[in-house]
């Protein structure tokens, strides 16, 4: 069982995000809606896995990832997004997330993506 942190300015795409984990049989250890509540939920909760949205206010999900990998550098992070496109998967995972989920693929493939970003 993992302990996530899931950041997501939509509080619907927060709650799907929960009840997929919740159902995977992981715990939700914190939500956060922007990058700035993100970092200061990480710090923390010191969560298993952190979810990023890519897009959000006050800072995007790849700053914070950045932040975070400073903060604890074998950080577990999953970015996910609506936005996606190659460049956008190049420059977060070489920023250190350890996966990276198109939105519309979720809910299919997050559960997968945990068992994967655990084993590691």
């Amino acid at each position: 069982m993992a302990r996530i942190l899931i950041v997501d300015d939509s509080p619907f795409t927060r709650h799907l995000l929960g009840m997929i984990v919740k159902m995977g049989g992981h715990e939700v250890a914190g939500e956060a809606e922007d990058g700035s509540e993100a970092f200061k939920q990480y710090k923390t909760l010191r969560p298993d896995i952190v979810t990023l949205d890519w897009m959000m206010p006050h800072k995007s999900g790849e700053a914070v990832l950045k932040k975070i990998i400073q903060f604890h550098p074998y950080a577990k992070a999953i970015m996910i997004t609506g936005w996606a496109n190659k460049s956008i998967e190049e420059r977060v995972l070489k920023a250190g997330a350890k996966a990276f989920l198109e939105k519309s693929n979720v809910q299919k493939e997050l559960l997968q993506v945990i068992d994967q970003v655990m084993a590691d």
